[in-house]
């Protein structure tokens, strides 16, 4: 079977830019189901839906027409039709994604798809699920985690543009998440017993790719 590498961990881990790497590195496609997860909460947010009424979300989440591409040099998010990659990461889609990732009928319409795209294989998915419920029999599954303070600083330096996003307040938002993430009932946030533990702490980006890269290659 095409190789598939499931990449999963907590927002600041490296997750994205590792994944992009390995995809590159092995001449895979590289899916983001985590952009999935915020344009489907992007388009609720557009439609006046409130995102903390479960079922207010179940009740529309089969409407969106999402299109996720697979290249890692250049992968896009389209919501029916417009290009949502730039929006999908602003604050209040961040802050609004654990809620609406919670309802079973999101995670069932976006796994499914998710399945259908990575097919046979020969693809690096990344995201919360994906070596625990997504593609539980994946050749290379890794959990890339960092320390907390780490994982604030990466992404207040992603969301620079946005002046409210200091590390302090970066790194509260994110603890909400994480602990909304892996207590919720529907495929939480965890660690498949199986997979390989990759702190990106004190490790260049170079470093994960490499690590992952040579797990990689041992099972092929």
């Amino acid at each position: 079977m095409p190789l598939v590498i499931a990449m999963d961990g907590p927002s600041g881990s490296g997750k994205s830019s590792a994944s992009k790497g390995v995809a590159r590195a092995l001449g895979l496609r590289y899916l983001d189901t985590g952009a999935m997860y915020r344009a489907m909460t992007w388009w609720m947010l557009e439609h006046g839906v409130p995102v903390e009424d479960a079922e207010a979300v179940a009740a529309r989440a089969a409407e969106p027409v999402l299109e996720s591409g697979t290249d890692p040099d250049s992968p896009t998010i389209v919501v029916d039709g417009t290009d949502v990659s730039a929006p999908i990461r602003t604050r209040q889609v961040t802050n609004a994604v654990s809620a609406v990732s919670a309802v079973p009928a999101v995670r069932a319409r976006l796994v499914a798809r998710q399945r259908e795209i990575i097919g046979a294989g020969g693809i690096v998915v990344e995201g919360r699920d994906i070596g625990t419920v997504v593609v539980p029999d994946a050749a290379v599954k890794v959990y890339l985690t960092a320390s907390e303070e780490a994982r604030a600083a990466r992404r207040a330096k992603d969301l620079a543009a946005d002046p409210a996003a200091s590390v302090s307040v970066t790194q509260a938002e994110q603890a909400r998440r994480d602990r909304l993430d892996s207590t919720r009932k529907a495929s939480p946030l965890t660690k498949a017993a199986d997979a390989h533990e990759i702190d990106s702490t004190e490790l260049s980006l170079g470093e994960v790719i490499e690590a992952v890269v040579r797990l990689a290659k041992e099972q092929t």
